[in-house]
């Protein structure tokens, strides 16, 4: 199964990310991919006061990536976008996944929210205007199980490893906007760790540079093994990067290091 994985820099121009990310998905199909995604808030990252009116499920972005994806023949993950939510003062942080018809074949909503203050470096509170979703999500792309998260969720290996046992999980997805300050240190270890310790490969689409207001986003979008070992990595541009995934390894590295199944709790 080839896949791959985009990388670009969401502003505040919606139409303009929508563009570069539609041309993204192009890129991927053009290298073969069968599977494409791509990073967290892929339609907005901006000042709160400009940003569009939050949509439903079936709204004007649905719409473009369910039109990309049945256009290229493609297994589209739209990353993230604001989907109305649950009040006037909260959006949810929602991922939507099309197949090759353009069909809608899964959705969630994250989870885990990023809540942080550091003293003089980050305050950010994103529970102030995003609601938390409640339900993991796997799903079938492209026949092989896939769990869902975003972003924040990598920080708690619980989830994966109930989409991996519960779900069935081969593939573990993270479209993500992770800051500069945190990813530079943590990003690929946190990748590498949840891809060993279930044995999945993870795919993981990333935010890069700046973006208003004052945020910086690390990049390094990149594809990992189920031994952890980074099959491709993206260098800091709006970018994409592919890799074949080999189920037939993942089950062996399951059946000759089978932590998952030797698990006692």
């Amino acid at each position: 199964m080839r896949v791959s994985v985009c990388q670009l820099n969401a502003r505040d121009d919606r139409d303009h990310n929508l563009a570069v990310a539609r041309d993204l998905l192009d890129r991927a199909a053009a290298a073969g991919a069968e599977f494409a995604m791509l990073p967290e808030y892929v339609d907005y990252l901006g000042p709160a006061e400009r940003a569009p009116k939050p949509e439903s499920l079936d709204g004007d972005f649905a719409a473009f990536f369910a039109t990309a994806a049945r256009e290229l023949g493609l297994w589209v993950h739209t990353g993230s976008f604001h989907e109305a939510g649950p009040d006037e003062r909260r959006t949810f942080n929602t991922s939507l996944v099309f197949d090759p018809s353009g069909r809608l074949a899964a959705v969630y909503r994250k989870i885990h929210l990023y809540d942080v203050e550091i003293p003089g470096r980050v305050s950010y509170r994103e529970s102030r205007g995003v609601a938390p979703g409640s339900e993991p999500v796997a799903t079938e792309i492209n026949g092989v199980r896939t769990g869902l998260s975003i972003c924040y969720d990598l920080r708690f290996p619980e989830l994966y490893r109930r989409l991996t046992v519960q779900g069935e999980a081969r593939i573990l997805v993270v479209p993500a906007a992770f800051m500069l300050h945190t990813g530079r240190d943590h990003w690929e270890i946190l990748l590498r760790a949840r891809a060993i310790e279930n044995q999945c490969y993870v795919l993981a689409a990333a935010q890069i540079g700046d973006h208003e207001p004052g945020r910086t986003c690390f990049g390094r979008s990149m594809i990992v093994d189920p031994w952890g070992t980074v099959l491709a990595q993206a260098p800091d541009v709006e970018t994409v990067v592919t890799a074949d995934l080999d189920l037939a390894r993942l089950e062996s590295v399951r059946a000759e290091l089978p932590s998952v199944a030797n698990r006692r709790l």
